[in-house]
This record gives C-alpha cells, structure tokens and sequence, in this order.
C-alpha cells in the first residue's frame, strides 16, 4: 500500500510515529472525452492567457484571485512551509463516544500503521484504550492543502483515521421535510415495522454489487464486438402519489416475501392490518359457552318428550340409566313395549330356577 502521510500521533506526552495509508478505493471504467463525430481523443491543455501558448506541469503554481481583481500567486515551498501545528502532528483533543459524531460529517478514511518497531506498545496502548472504551478520539489533521477535523477509531483490529468537515460545512435541513402535521396510525407504523423485519432477513452487505459499472462494461463490449447492445425491460412506473398507504405497505410486505405467507405477521388482523390488541381472540370463548348451552337445552327438550316412558319404567322399578336408554328410542310406544317385555322377563326368570 501506497503511503498517504507520514507524522506522529500526540497522545498526552506519548508519541507514535505512523503513516496512513488510503482505506477505500472506488472503482470504476476508466471514460475519456473524445470528439462524438470521429472518435478522437479530446485532451485538456495547460493554456497561458498571458502568452498564449500551453506551458507544462512544471511552472504550474497555485493563485488566488482578490476581490478587487489582484491575483497572488503560492508556490508548493509557500504552502509546505505553513505555520501549521497539525501539518506533521495528529494531536488528539478529547475522547467521545462515537453518537456523538454525525456521521453526516465522516469524509475520507485512511488506515493507521506504525512507522517503525518502537511504535508498537504506543500504538497498542491507544487501540486497546479505544476498544475498552467505546470511545473514539477527536484529532485534527493537515492533508495536503486543508487541515480537518478527524476522528481515531478502531476497525478489525486496526486503527482508522476518519476525516471529517468542519461543523459549520453541514448545511442546515431546515424546509426539507414535510412542515405540515402528519398523522401515522399505530397500523401503519405497525405493518412497515413489519417490513423492515422482512427486509432485514439475511441481509449481507457483501453481496452488494455495482449493477451500473457491469452494464455499463456489457455496453462496452457488446461495442468492441460489433453486436446488439444489451437492453432490459423497463420497470413499471412508480406511482405519483401513494392514496393508500396501508395498501402499498401491505404490498411491499407481500413482495418481500416473495408473495408467501400472511401479511402482517402473526399480529396482522383478517384484512392484513397488524391487530393493536389481542382482544378478539378472547371474544371467541363467550360464543363456545353459548354452543355448550345450546346443546344443554337441546337435550332436556329430548328428554323432556318421552315422559310417558319415565312414568311407566318408573312403575315397573326400572332403573334410572334403562330409562335414560329408553329415552334415546325415537317412538315413546315402541319404548314403552320394550320396557315391559324386559319386567316380564325377569319375572319369569325365578319361576324357572325353581
């Protein structure tokens, strides 16, 4: 890895020489400008105004132009010899907890490492200091030609320096949002709440990738090669205005979820909206007592029926569960001859034991 920056990190009276190096790099296909009509290469010269001719990188210095049309001019030895304590020195002012940097405010990072073996034990010292804290130490840096805030934190074991803007650089967001009251309902929050689990499902950052820079490199070859550029189908309009809002975020869940399964999850109500309050669950068991005190009236009417039957089954001393089966018969008169064919069997039973 290329060396960005050389200095030294001031941690009280300790002191770690280090060096950065750049912790992200973008990538990219490599576009030129070239003349639309014939392919050739467009190219930006370093044109003097004064003599009217190109100059080369060289004699290129840095000016500043007054308001009132003076133009001072800088030299690198100018710029490299500012009365600058952070030009070679990271000086660490305090320590914060890391919600207390916007990340609205992180700029470039760079990887810390050591300049030489010495350093080490500082430089532990430090990264261990941070990862038993939480916390993150607040610096200032000079880079080139503009010093910034940074911030030193600790990734994979390593030390990262995050530059950082200057707190009056964040442009207020005043009249961005909506400035109107808006009601949610606790179903709305409810169901995107929802999708926000589904959506969250095995995310893995990793799998990322730049849709653009392929298509764009399938253009590119698909030229070189002389075939038919690549197109897709184009996606459905969005819709201008949503009206329904629980309707598109019943929507979304569904696609989501690849058009499986309930919507809403276990607390979606019967028209897919999360139900606030278990309460018609409990409403379902006043209306399995009613069937039970149905089926209780049905049968004393069943039994209240055959009452001849009792009367006679009585007089005959006939027991209460053959009544009760005499009761199931669906005809009173065949029940009741049942009965007294049954007494004159067991009267008729000893005479024979005789």
């Amino acid at each position: 890895m290329q060396t960005t920056w050389k200095g030294t990190i001031s941690f009280g009276l300790v002191s770690i020489p280090v060096h950065l190096y750049s912790a992200t790099q973008e990538h990219d296909v490599p576009l030129h400008q070239v003349h639309a009509k014939d392919g050739g290469r467009v190219r930006m010269k370093r044109y003097c105004e004064q003599e009217e001719k190109e100059v080369p990188y060289a004699e290129i210095a840095k000016g500043y132009e007054s308001p009132d049309g003076r133009t001072v001019t800088l030299s690198d030895e100018d710029l490299a010899d500012l009365p600058l304590p952070s030009k070679k020195i990271i000086d660490v002012l305090a320590f914060v907890d890391e919600g207390e940097i916007d990340p609205l405010m992180f700029s470039k990072a760079y990887y810390v490492g050591v300049a030489d073996k010495a350093a080490a034990k500082p430089y532990a010292l430090l990264r261990d200091a941070l990862t038993e804290s939480g916390q993150i130490a607040v610096t200032k840096i000079a880079l080139r030609t503009r010093e910034s805030p940074a911030v030193l934190r600790v990734h994979d074991n390593t030390l990262v320096l995050q530059t950082c803007i200057w707190p009056d650089e964040v442009r207020p967001a005043a009249g961005i949002a909506p400035e109107e009251d808006v009601t949610v309902r606790p179903q709305e929050l409810k169901m995107a709440r929802s999708l926000m689990d589904t959506l969250s499902e095995d995310f893995d950052l990793s799998q990322l990738h730049d849709d653009y820079q392929q298509a764009l490199q399938q253009v590119i070859t698909a030229r070189l090669e002389g075939v038919e550029l690549p197109h897709e189908e184009e996606p459905g309009e969005a819709p201008d205005n949503v009206i329904d809002l629980m309707e598109a975020l019943r929507s979304s869940l569904k696609q989501a979820r690849g058009g499986h399964g309930p919507v809403g999850g276990p607390a979606a109500g019967a028209d897919g909206e999360p139900a606030e309050e278990p309460g018609p669950r409990r409403r379902a068991a006043p209306a399995k007592t009613s069937t039970a005190a149905a089926r209780k009236a049905a049968a004393k009417s069943t039994t209240a029926k055959p009452t001849g039957t009792k009367k006679s089954t009585t007089a005959k001393g006939t027991s209460t569960a053959k009544s009760t089966s005499a009761v199931k018969s669906t005809s009173a008169v065949k029940t009741t001859s049942a009965a007294k064919k049954t007494a004159s069997r067991k009267s008729a039973a000893p005479r024979k034991a005789s």
